[in-house]
């Protein structure tokens, strides 16, 4: 086990593309760390440069506080785990297991204690003697990280490595790999662009956009304090919704009608444009259908058309749309992660709340909603910035003991 450690990385290619951009971040012993973004946001090429297998242009990479920039890959004792597995189809499970330990001339009653140590902890025990193309996709990804596990190396990496499986499949082989890894304490380094598998296995998650860092934190924090618009689109299922807004009197006017602020989150609040004017950012979990809310006093009711109804069995999802055009910086995260699409041909921005399943709303039909205005997100409509200060940032530390 070792600490990683990226200061000022930087991946530039010969024709001048900066992949990574003067990247910093350090992930402790032990730590599992998701690196999430879309395609194109230089995770994969940052998990590459840990593993050797694209140079540095700018910066120093330490494993364990060694700067390692030109070791070969072999020398950094490292375990990477591909997502196409590259499991060799003329061995048996055990053969592929221990074969990088075969190669480093292990005696051959340490790799088979090995071997049979990992495929327990992993369920595959009763396939040691099969081939791989005898296994379904899920064991061949047991099999892929048993490959990496008997190695016991400094770090794993795992590039995307359920990407290839079924939504089923992808949960049970999501919850092996935080088994395992909690269980060995290696650490890790995971390489996706599922938002649901970087908040369910991260101890912390980074998450990157156009080769840069955008933040890094644990991902409870991350998801209910984005540092801006991005990240707040870009992490949550269904994703944030983004209307605009002004402050007029005292009150945020929108197309959902006047929003009253609450006393916390004005003392919190970072002074906008001097127009007023703000996005106003609604996670689909705060809306709710009226019926269903005994008390609307801490909130805000208003009508709406159902444009479609989304029946999920535990939830319902009710999309609308509001009057409004959307601000520069939602325009481009719509581009970028094509989250917006449902809403571009039509007039108006789009708008989706996550009803409880007892609610009677039908499509088609004008329809009362209610949103929590306890729990509004407020951006900068062209830069992107989150005006809402955490509660740590807001409070003084003197005052917080």
């Amino acid at each position: 086990m070792s600490s990683i450690a990226f200061e000022h990385i930087t991946k530039r290619y010969a024709d001048g593309f900066e992949a990574v951009t003067d990247m910093n971040l350090e992930i402790a012993d032990g730590e599992f760390m998701v690196l999430l973004g879309p395609s194109g946001s230089g995770k994969s090429t940052a998990l590459r440069m840990v593993a050797g297998l694209e140079d540095i242009t700018e910066g120093e990479l330490k494993i364990g506080g060694e700067v390692v920039n030109q070791r070969a890959p072999r020398d950094r004792d490292i375990a990477m785990v591909f997502q196409s597995y590259a499991l060799y189809p003329h061995m048996t499970v055990r053969e592929n297991m221990g074969f990088a330990l075969k190669l480093a001339k292990v005696a051959q009653v340490e790799i088979d204690a090995k071997v049979n140590d990992a495929a327990k902890a992993l369920g595959l025990e009763q396939h040691l003697e099969r081939k791989p193309a005898n296994l379904s996709g899920g064991q061949r990804q047991r099999v892929a990280m048993g490959r990496a596990i008997v190695r016991d190396p400094k770090a794993f990496l795992m590039d995307e490595p359920l990407s290839n499986l079924d939504a089923k499949l992808r949960l049970q082989s999501r919850t092996e790999i935080s088994r395992i890894q909690r269980q060995l304490g290696t650490t890790t380094i995971y390489v996706t662009h599922d938002q649901v598998e970087a908040l369910t296995l991260a101890d912390r998650l980074a998450v990157m956009r156009n080769g840069r860092l955008q933040q890094v934190g644990a991902p409870n924090h991350v998801y209910e304090h984005p540092h801006n618009i991005f990240v707040a689109g870009f992490i949550g299922s269904p994703s944030m919704n983004f209307v605009p807004g002004q402050f007029d009197n005292g009150l945020l006017r929108t197309a959902m009608g006047d929003l009253a602020v609450s006393d916390a989150l004005r003392r919190r609040l970072k002074p906008p444009r001097g127009n007023g004017q703000v996005v106003v950012g609604i996670r689909p979990e705060h809306l709710e259908d009226a019926a269903l809310i005994g008390d609307t006093s801490r909130g805000h009711t208003f009508k709406v058309k159902v444009d479609v109804l989304e029946s999920l069995g535990s939830d319902r999802y009710v999309h609308f749309t509001v009057r409004g055009d959307r601000a520069a910086a939602q325009l481009e995260l719509a581009q970028e992660t094509a989250e917006a699409e449902f809403g571009r041909s039509r007039s108006g921005v789009p708008v989706v709340a996550r009803v409880g399943a007892g609610s009677r709303l039908r499509q088609g039909q004008v329809a009362q909603l209610w949103v929590d205005t306890t729990q509004l997100y407020l951006f900068d409509p062209e830069s992107g910035r989150n005006l809402v200060a955490s509660e740590c940032e807001a409070t003084p530390a003197s005052a917080t003991g």
